[in-house]
């Protein structure tokens, strides 16, 4: 039974591998490939012609905030490495 598995398993990759290497290898997909890699400013260029511009309103958005540093100042200190150091 596992020798039919077996052989049913590799058939199955073979097939696999040998439609994928098909597919890849086709003549549509290498011109489509080819078509792009030649066209490719093309394409972004028509991409980025098609964006918006956005109007910025981000002013005074974002304010500066020191509470963290305040926070450590005001904590203990910590004594981890005090606790390796031999007396």
């Amino acid at each position: 039974m596992t020798k039919i598995a077996n052989i049913f398993f590799l058939v199955f990759v073979l097939i696999f591998f040998f439609t994928t290497y098909k597919y890849y290898s086709s003549k549509k997909n290498i011109d489509a490939k080819n078509f792009n890699r030649n066209n490719i400013e093309d394409i972004i260029n028509k991409k980025i012609s098609d964006l918006p511009i956005l109007k910025n309103d981000t002013n005074n958005v974002i304010e500066f905030n020191d509470g963290f540093s305040n926070g450590i100042k005001n904590e203990k200190t910590r004594g981890f490495w005090n606790l390796l150091k031999s007396e």
